[in-house]
């Protein structure tokens, strides 16, 4: 299978929302980047369409076509008739006088060979004598069929698409033409290229308009009449059977659009419950006006309709119908290569997903599987990694996180911007002389400790750190810090229980306190003691220098 899908690596942000959103599950994860399976890939294009990083782009073909057009071979266009929904007001004329200026022989409606195509549905219903069959116009129905029912093969209508069938036409009336197919598919690049010799290019709208603008070429708004034009229907939602005449005695006749819906379905054939049915399938949600590249910039149901409803005539398109066999397609069986797991990997998957019982398997889909199970069979076949599992992250997450708040000898507590507790741990309780932390949960924080640190944080939107505080309710020293979380606008209140620091730095300072009176004392005492051996010596001196003085006076009288 060609790869019309290509990937921007740089751009895929691993958000999984390709493979919830993929109907066959066929993308697969590694090195956080999505991979397209190509021999389980329908090309339905959704991926393409969800994407919301625009990683998934459509391969062009714009070059290829400019090299056809260099060549000296009439270059005729088949224009999808879902074209009028994607371009407001611009009718085939329109269309056909701005494609040739970008040098193409001719334009011509792809509704042409639709016609082809439901006058062959309308003989086989009448002539056959089958049972069920399932229209061949949808390459990605077909693409659905071949790869996950080879059983339902046998109801798919052998017949060609209307693009085949049409660019046949084309060949036939004009000699060694080459045809570009111009419409909103993925998978009709791959159809062109599968069944080689039919169809030698194909490009989007998207393409085209790029190309219109390159060369400023506008369209003009007009659409003409054209009483003959009732396989215009075609891409809308039972579009086909509106131009089939639905009149073979016994049948029902159904239309069913969007993958989901066609799987189911099938099932339903497979289960041998559906019986003398045409069945018309489309991919997409309202069929090609739901196309990839429509629904990516020009989604619009009702009026894309509208538009469409408006521009088919009541009548069928004049056409030259080619005999049975020239119409005929054959469908064979696409084999996908991935083996099934065995039980035992299954489950030890399951197992390493944290999945040990089946009450824990929540089938959330948020990986993009829709069971656990599927998941762990795509991680079994290498699609998939085990990471993918949001419920498994988040409880490995919670459980790292809590094993940290829970087991951390410092408080925490979380408050929101009205002051109400929403978290409160352990150590936290214990500083508070709390029991259990729903005696406070959704309370206001005024009930347990000051709201005026907390106010301040809120208002000015920086945190305190390391501010030691008295909880004198609980005879308590903490080293408090209050930071804000701006993004959960949340504030975070972390306790550091100092008491026994502070306890003894309190003693250490009550016992300096006491050496130092006692130091004080000892100094007042020994000065009094000096003071008084002074006093004493002074008194004994002068009593001396007294009897000296007398003795001396008695010798000197002498």
């Amino acid at each position: 299978m060609p790869n019309c899908l290509t990937l921007k690596k740089s751009n895929c942000k691993n958000c999984y929302k390709c493979i919830r959103h993929c109907p066959v599950k066929s993308i697969r994860f590694s090195g956080n980047q999505a991979h397209i399976i190509g021999n389980e890939c329908i090309l339905c294009g959704q991926c393409f369409v969800v994407c919301p990083q625009n990683a998934k782009e459509i391969v062009g073909e714009t070059e290829k076509v400019k090299v056809l057009l260099q060549s000296k071979v009439p270059v005729v266009v088949s224009l999808a008739p879902s074209f009028v929904a994607n371009y407001d007001g611009v009718g085939i004329e329109s269309m056909r006088d701005a494609v040739k200026k970008l040098g193409f022989y001719d334009v011509e409606e792809t509704a042409v060979g639709a016609t082809i195509v439901k006058n062959e549905y309308e003989r086989m219903l009448r002539e056959d004598g089958r049972d069920i069959i399932i229209s061949s116009c949808c390459h990605s129905v077909n693409l659905l069929i071949q790869k996950y029912f080879p059983d339902v093969l046998q109801y798919l209508a052998d017949v060609l698409s209307p693009m085949q069938a049409h660019c046949m036409d084309i060949k036939r009336r004009i000699p060694n033409a080459k045809t570009v197919f111009i419409g909103p598919c993925v998978a009709k690049k791959d159809e062109a290229e599968y069944y080689s010799g039919i169809v030698d290019a194909v490009l989007t709208f998207e393409e085209l308009t790029q190309w219109l603008n390159e060369e400023h070429i506008e369209l003009r708004k007009e659409t003409l009449p054209n009483e003959k034009s009732r396989a215009r229907f075609f891409p809308t939602a039972g579009g086909i059977l509106k131009t089939m005449a639905q009149n073979e005695p016994g049948y029902t006749y159904m239309a069913v659009d969007g993958v989901e819906n066609c799987i189911a379905a099938i099932r339903d054939i497979e289960s041998g419950n559906v019986h003398r049915c045409f069945i018309e399938m489309s991919a997409c949600s309202g069929s090609c006006i739901g196309g990839p590249v429509m629904e990516k910039y020009h989604r619009s149901p009702v009026r894309d309709y509208t538009a469409v409803a408006t521009f088919a005539g009541e009548k069928d398109f004049d056409v030259e119908q080619p005999d049975m066999v020239s119409v005929r397609k054959n469908f064979e069986h696409i084999e996908k290569k991935l083996p099934e797991p065995s039980e035992e990997e299954i489950r030890d998957v399951l197992r390493q997903m944290g999945k040990f019982k089946p009450s824990q398997e929540l089938n959330c889909g948020s990986c993009g599987y829709n069971t656990c199970r599927e998941k762990a069979i795509a991680v079994c076949q290498g699609k998939a990694e085990i990471s993918m599992c949001l419920p498994y992250l988040k409880d490995k997450a919670e459980s790292f996180s809590d094993t940290i708040v829970k087991n951390t000898p410092n408080g925490l507590i979380v408050i929101n911007e009205k002051l109400e507790v929403q978290q409160i741990n352990a150590a936290a309780q214990k500083i508070l002389n709390l029991r259990s932390a729903s005696d406070v949960l959704s309370d206001n924080i005024i009930r347990i400790l000051d709201p005026s640190d907390f106010v301040q944080v809120l208002e000015s939107g920086r945190g305190i750190y390391d501010k030691r505080t008295y909880l004198a309710e609980y005879n308590r020293y903490v080293e408090e810090t209050i930071v804000p979380d701006h993004e959960s606008r949340m504030l975070i209140c972390i306790m550091r229980d100092v008491t026994d620091e502070e306890n003894e730095r309190e003693k250490k300072e009550s016992i300096s306190r006491q050496t130092i009176e006692v130091a004080d004392k000892v100094v007042d005492k020994q000065m009094r003691i000096v003071q008084e051996i002074a006093s004493l010596l002074g008194e004994t001196a002068a009593e001396t220098k007294i009897a000296l003085s007398k003795l001396k006076e008695s010798v000197a009288d002498e």
